[in-house]
């Protein structure tokens, strides 16, 4: 943009280009942003799924061979079948197994648009259709969280 002597403000013929390779870089940098995210989401989610449900395994075989050695052992059974029961109820209660997988989808959808972004910005020339099909690849991204997997 350049203003004139009378004041008014006159876009130069490169400034509708030039803002939308610009806004075409803030997209990559979202998706970069975002895709380090669900990568870091989803590691997160892998832990919490081991941290319940191997105790909750772990707990639930214990309690059935202490049962079955001796009447005894009974209570110690019990409380153990309780705990195994408590960390499967919080593994499916958090949904960790889901939210692991929706983080996977989701990275997976923001390295494509940004490996998209990084293709269009090494064009001369970009229009506003690039910048659509960026936006749309966006969306994409963003449902990625939530539902089931794609089929197909």
């Amino acid at each position: 943009m350049t203003i004139a002597p009378d004041g008014t403000t006159r876009s130069t013929p490169d400034e509708p280009a030039r803002r939308l390779r610009a806004e075409i870089t803030r997209l990559r940098e979202e998706a970069e942003r975002q895709r380090r995210l669900a990568h870091r989401r989803a590691e997160f989610w892998t832990k919490v799924d081991i941290a319940l449900g191997f105790p909750a395994a772990l707990l639930a075989a214990t309690a059935g061979a202490t049962g079955l050695a001796t009447a005894n052992a009974r209570i110690p059974a019990a409380l153990a079948a309780l705990a195994a029961a408590g960390f499967a109820a919080g593994a499916g209660f958090l949904r960790s197994d889901n939210r692991r997988r929706a983080n996977k989808r989701a990275r997976h959808a923001w390295a494509a648009t940004e490996g998209r972004a990084t293709v269009k910005l090494t064009q001369e020339h970009l229009t506003h259709e690039d910048l659509a099909e960026l936006l749309e690849y966006r969306q994409a991204a963003l449902a990625a969280y939530d539902g089931d997997e794609p089929s197909g």
